[in-house]
């Protein structure tokens, strides 16, 4: 018996709870002849669970009250009651803020510094620093052993040859990178390191707009999780450890200038 083809966003179904039920039999059964994908869907899970969280508790906070003065227009001309404008400012602290809207908030003043980049930038970066560097068996989708094969595929990806810095001098390795989902802007390229104790740092490299200025260094941290962030002509890079922001910043530094080497 031929077993029917199954894609990848069958996979994802199955990860995010959202498959229907009548395939859920015949995926069951591909994942049993295919360890490496059961591998990946149970990764998926694992990383669904710990942006829930992050995430799940910024729903029970009180909605600030410049969102509830945003949101008051849309009630008044849709009807709508006060609990449902607190819901509709709610969402709109989530979702407009890239499912981080109090995510580090070091240099936002208000919600357009927030959203608007290089500071979403940042955000995005921190998210995925907290949804990879906590995985054991899969922090990575091509690990160092394949740097070659990965520097050039993220390369072709973003359109942009580029090139992991290499921090063994401070202590950090290069343990792999994988590509990510950009904010409308293209994929992302994110590159992990690790150090003796299991420290991890990640540097998030995306493709700009064009016409984005570029920016100096910049910095932000929410709790023990701090970013360096900056823009370079098309680029823009972040880089995202829970270290203090002087050690931080002197990785940053090391990486700004063979960045620059390489540009």
């Amino acid at each position: 018996m031929t077993m029917p083809a199954i894609s990848e966003a069958q996979l994802h179904a199955l990860a995010d709870d959202v498959l229907p039920e009548e395939q859920r039999a015949a995926i069951d059964a591909y994942l049993r002849a295919h360890p490496q994908d059961a591998a990946r869907v149970a990764a998926w899970r694992e990383q669904n669970r710990q942006l829930r969280a992050l995430f799940d508790p910024l729903q029970q906070e009180a909605v600030p009250p410049a969102l509830l003065q945003a949101a008051a227009p849309l009630a008044a001309n849709h009807g709508w009651y006060r609990p449902a404008m607190q819901a509709a400012a709610a969402v709109v602290l989530v979702f407009a803020g890239g499912m981080g809207g109090w995510l580090l908030r070091g240099d936002a003043g208000d919600m357009r510094a927030a959203s608007a980049s290089p500071l979403a930038l940042a955000r995005s970066a921190a998210i995925a620093h907290a949804v990879y560097t906590p995985e054991v068996r899969h922090p990575v989708e091509v690990g160092v052993e394949q740097e070659a094969h990965l520097v050039q595929w993220l390369s072709k990806r973003l359109g942009s040859t580029l090139q992991p810095p290499v921090l063994s001098p401070l202590g950090y390795h290069l343990i792999g990178g994988r590509l990510l989902p950009g904010d409308g802007d293209g994929p992302v390229a994110q590159f992990m390191y690790e150090e003796g104790t299991g420290k991890r740092l990640t540097l998030y490299v995306a493709k700009e707009r064009a016409g984005r200025q570029e920016t100096a260094f910049r910095y932000t941290q929410e709790k023990d999780l701090g970013v360096f962030y900056w823009i370079d002509g098309q680029m823009g890079y972040a880089l995202s450890a829970r270290l203090p922001k002087a050690e931080l910043g002197k990785i940053a530094d090391a990486v700004y200038a063979q960045l620059e080497v390489h540009r």
